[in-house]
């Protein structure tokens, strides 16, 4: 699989180009700290999708909770395949790389958030930051993360989530949320769909060839090999520097803020 970083880098640098364009009526972001908020949970959304694998690191972002939690979606992943699948699918027991990687389930849980926080406003807001933050700093942050291990992540994301709770009015935060959520999601399946497995992106929706569960791919050459040369030396880089580049150009008060600390 892509590793973890490339794929936090990848949720955050579309993050904030979303962020830009979204409409303050729905929920877009209007200021620094809610843009800044708004990227980290989309960052922390494109990690998401791997909470089917209890043996990927961000199973044990938060200790026994998110690894049993893992346990429950793989199993839970592995039979939603066998129930939607044809024969031609055949059987798995392994859930990794089924539900989480459809754009079926972006979409669902990017509604489910949304209704949840339009029924119970600001808690639920926290706790979409709890957890999507708390994914984005295992991501970004991988070696302090594995130094300091859960707890750490843990206390690290709750003190975020309260933080950053300021900067989503409850009026707004609903469709916004679940507008990052989704696009963290589908932006993980983007970047697992460039390597030379492929996901069922599609899944269960459309049928080809007879099977629901058929896995899209790029053409070979244009395939990576996860963890490899090219996505450690050029696309983590790449998707490093782009971020950086769209906080410039597209966070309000960024700039004005970048000038001030050259200043001093």
């Amino acid at each position: 699989m892509v590793m973890g970083p490339t794929h936090a880098m990848s949720g955050a640098a579309v993050g904030l180009a979303a962020a830009a364009v979204l409409p303050t009526g729905w929920g877009g972001p209007s200021s620094l700290a809610e843009t800044f908020a708004w990227a980290g949970v989309c960052a922390g959304s494109a990690l998401l999708p791997d909470l089917d694998h209890p043996q990927s690191t961000v199973a044990r972002s938060f200790g026994v909770v998110s690894q049993m939690a893992s346990e429950g979606i793989n199993a839970v992943s592995a039979a939603f395949h066998g129930l939607t699948g044809t024969r031609r699918d055949g059987t798995r027991s392994d859930g990794h790389r089924t539900l989480t990687h459809t754009l079926l389930f972006a979409v669902v849980l990017g509604v489910v958030v949304s209704m949840l926080v339009a029924t119970f406003g600001k808690p639920a807001i926290v706790g979409t930051l709890f957890v999507t933050l708390g994914l984005a700093i295992r991501g970004l942050a991988g070696d302090w993360s594995k130094k300091q291990g859960w707890l750490a992540v843990t206390l690290a994301a709750a003190l975020l989530s309260v933080i950053a709770w300021q900067a989503f009015p409850a009026e707004t935060g609903s469709v916004s949320l679940g507008v990052a959520v989704a696009l963290g999601c589908i932006t993980h399946c983007i970047g697992d769909g460039i390597t030379r497995e492929g996901i069922p992106f599609l899944a269960p929706l459309v049928t080809v060839n007879g099977k629901r569960w058929w896995e899209f791919t790029l053409p070979s050459l244009l395939r990576i090999h996860a963890n490899g040369p090219f996505e450690k030396i050029v696309l983590l880089p790449a998707l490093t520097a782009a971020t950086v580049v769209l906080a410039v150009l597209t966070v309000p008060g960024f700039e004005a803020v970048a000038d001030a600390a050259a200043v001093h």
